[in-house]
């Protein structure tokens, strides 16, 4: 097993540019597709639309907006709100504001005006970095209560590079005292859970939390952090597993490319062909339902569901001492050119590891993207706990699980089943909320995740559920209902599933329908200009939802098991309050807006 990082190692999360900038000046660290020298001066590049940032230009950028925002007076300990989408500008503030002492917060960019205004009032922002002019009008509409708001700067205005002019006033050696003055223990962040119930809680990070977490990452996965890979990144950096990869990155020297959207993430993924990604398991969802859908539109549905036993089965074998047969084998080489090729093409051709997390990937997809060459290593973590917790690694896997713990983590399950940890990547506590910050931890020091799971005899984390998700019947059986939904999910029909059934005589579903799975199969069914609301009782329709559950059901017991269903008329979005940033369900807000829908599932009842 890797070593531990110790405390003692940790320093300020800035000073490793600066290390990088000396140790290996020209290695590229960022490219940046389709740059807006307006936003933040563009470097030269070998291609005109490629702007390419060496660990010495990166260093340069950091530090001539670390001088501005000096100049700006922004002190030690103040907090910077950030709020944008994944791009350069984004990784070139969080640095900037590390290398001074102050304190990065995350902003979502599909916050709305309450959201931005709660994040801010709380954290005592004195600066906000926006993206857009649709942010800057947001925040225009809340200023009057954000009375330590002093500064907002807009990233799309060009407003960072004279942020950097005004700076040039400032003496480079004023912001090395800044950043020698950084200490492991200092706050480097405050990220605001996503909150799928009441007010986002803004989790106190240090530099020497973060330090750890990702050191240790990047000791047990050396095929992700080194510095001949490559990454698209296209998560949410306000999001904490998204940001433990941008400091793996920047600390091992690999290369990043940033992905604002999902929609300009294939073609850039097709571009830059990264060696690992990161995605939270609905991707994989929507690739594999998407390959499917395409084998069965061009007649060839038999072929992927051979190509589909066959990996599971190659997959498993892996598992196995004696590994896949000579005719295993034999037989996967043939389906490569013809299915999986294919299907690895859609990460770029050069992907052969992702790592995966934000809710549980099932354990039969798991499978098959590892027989189609392409391996994907579940991990676990929190925001309180600095993001990673647990991974599985090429070296010591199991699918299923979301992997050993981290050097450095102790895990233990308690009665109830609920996941404790320790270890120094656990937060110093909720921002302004004590209450919180006490009712969190065990009297003996345990941090409680608030996740239901298991561990095995070789030491494999299981996740089972939530503990607030929890279902009690009206019979008093508990049902976790995360593994339930994720098996209907798998169906190339369902967008999202929802189980209900807490104090009720049964557990249901509400069912939403995938976009573009629908226009496939209303065109099919004669119907191609329908709407999901006008069919959503349709016999065919509902055979085939029908037939999701079916195959859900068989892995639980009767009293656990799905016995009536509603399609809904439209998807869960973000912009409902119905889904996070990172796409999890927020139960409470489909519950209040869906109630006529659940009342609908027990009329009668």
């Amino acid at each position: 097993m890797a070593p531990e990082m110790t405390g003692g190692e940790s320093v300020g999360l800035a000073d490793v540019v600066w290390h990088n900038a000396q140790r290996n000046p020209d290695t590229v660290q960022f490219l940046r597709p389709d740059p807006d020298a307006r936003s933040w001066p563009v470097h030269r590049s070998e291609t005109a639309d490629t702007a390419q940032v060496t660990c010495r230009q990166f260093r340069d950028d950091v530090l001539a907006l670390a001088r501005g925002l000096v100049a700006a007076g922004v002190e030690p300990g103040a907090r910077v709100a950030l709020m944008s989408r994944t791009r350069y500008e984004w990784t070139l503030v969080d640095y900037a504001v590390w290398a001074i002492g102050a304190v990065t917060v995350p902003v979502y960019e599909t916050s709305s005006a309450d959201q931005l205004a709660w994040v801010l009032a709380d954290s005592g922002a004195v600066a906000c970095v926006l993206e857009t002019a649709e942010h800057a009008a947001l925040l225009t509409g809340v200023r009057d209560g954000l009375p330590e708001l002093r500064q907002v700067w807009q990233i799309e205005s060009g407003d960072l590079i004279q942020v950097a002019e005004q700076g040039r006033t400032v003496d480079v050696q004023r912001v090395e005292g800044r950043r020698g003055a950084v200490s492991g223990g200092d706050t480097a962040t405050i990220v605001y859970t996503s909150g799928t119930t009441g007010r986002p809680k803004g989790c106190v990070l240090s530099h020497r939390n973060i330090h750890l977490d990702v050191g240790n990452a990047v000791r047990v996965l050396p095929e992700l952090f080194n510095q001949g890979a490559s990454t698209v990144l296209f998560l949410p950096l306000a999001h904490v597993f998204a940001r433990m990869i941008q400091v793996g990155i920047v600390q091992t020297r690999a290369t990043m490319v940033h992905s604002a959207s999902m929609g300009g993430t294939l073609e850039r993924l097709h571009r830059y062909r990264p060696t690992f990604i990161l995605a939270v398991p609905r991707v994989f969802e929507k690739v594999y339902n998407r390959a499917r859908q395409k084998a069965v539109d061009e007649r060839k549905g038999w072929l992927f569901g051979v190509a589909e036993r066959v990996a599971v089965r190659y997959s498993r074998a892996l598992d196995t001492p004696s590994g896949p047969g000579v005719g295993l084998r034999l037989i996967r080489r043939v389906l490569d050119p013809l299915v999986y090729r294919k299907l690895r093409a859609a990460f770029g051709g050069r992907c052969r590891i992702a790592i995966v997390g934000g809710a549980p990937l099932g354990e039969r997809l798991g499978h098959f993207l590892r027989g189609a060459g392409l391996t994907v290593l579940e991990g676990y973590g929190l925001t309180e706990t600095s993001a990673g917790l647990t991974s599985n690694r090429l070296s010591a896997m199991r699918i299923g699980t979301v992997g050993r713990p981290l050097p450095g983590v102790e895990l233990a399950v308690a009665d109830d089943g609920e996941i404790l940890v320790r270890g120094d990547v656990v937060f110093q506590g909720y921002w302004n909320n004590p209450a919180a910050t006490q009712e969190t931890f065990t009297a003996d020091g345990w941090f409680r995740t608030g996740d239901l799971g298991n561990l095995d005899a070789d030491g494999y984390l299981r996740i089972t559920g939530r503990t607030k998700e929890i279902m009690v019947t009206a019979a008093g059986k508990n049902v976790a209902p995360a593994p339930i939904e994720d098996q209907v999910r798998a169906h190339p029909l369902v967008s999202q599933c929802m189980l209900v059934g807490d104090a009720k005589p049964y557990i249901a579903a509400l069912v939403t329908i995938d976009p573009q799975a629908w226009s496939r199969w209303r065109s099919a069914h004669g119907r191609p200009d329908a709407a999901v609301g006008e069919m959503r009782d349709d016999p065919a329709l509902r055979g085939d939802i029908q037939a999701a559950i079916d195959e859900a059901n068989r892995a639980v017991s009767k009293a656990e098991a799905i016995k009536t269903f509603r399609i809904l008329p439209d998807d869960f979005t973000e912009s409902t309050g119905e889904l996070t940033p990172t796409l999890k369900i927020r139960r409470e807000a489909v519950q209040r807006r869906r109630a006529a829908e659940i009342d609908a599932l027990y009329r009668g009842h």
